[in-house]
């Protein structure tokens, strides 16, 4: 059974950090892309940060070198280091994990957990 599920949301005060955690199980993790989206009251639904297999990343522009995504194999896991918080950062953030092979895509995602940056 697939699982991906998201932690570390929370109330942070503008210029704080927090971080998020995605747990992975039920899929053969090491080999996904896998990606931080979010989605602000109104708006769509945009890609945060993303990991490789092979450890290299992207960045939404827009972050200006605020956030880092890291991922451990072994746990199963990818963090969302998020520093200087701003307010309009807030958003409920999504982990993806996403493969293609020849047999087709694999594309999962877990429910979700919100961040919200006010004084």
């Amino acid at each position: 059974q697939v699982q991906v599920v998201e932690s570390g949301g929370g109330l942070v005060q503008p210029g704080g950090s927090l971080r998020l955690s995605c747990k992975s199980s039920g899929f053969m993790f090491s080999l996904y892309k896998m990606s931080w989206y979010r989605q602000a009251p109104g708006k769509q639904r945009e890609l945060v940060a993303q990991i490789t297999p092979d450890y290299t990343t992207k960045y939404a522009d827009s972050l200006e070198g605020r956030f880092t995504i890291s991922r451990d194999n072994g746990e199963k896991t990818v963090y969302l280091q998020a520093n200087s918080l701003k307010p309009e950062d807030t958003a409920v953030y999504y982990c993806n994990a996403y493969r293609v092979r020849t047999a087709g895509e694999s594309d999962y995602w877990g429910q979700g957990t919100q961040v919200t940056v006010s004084s």
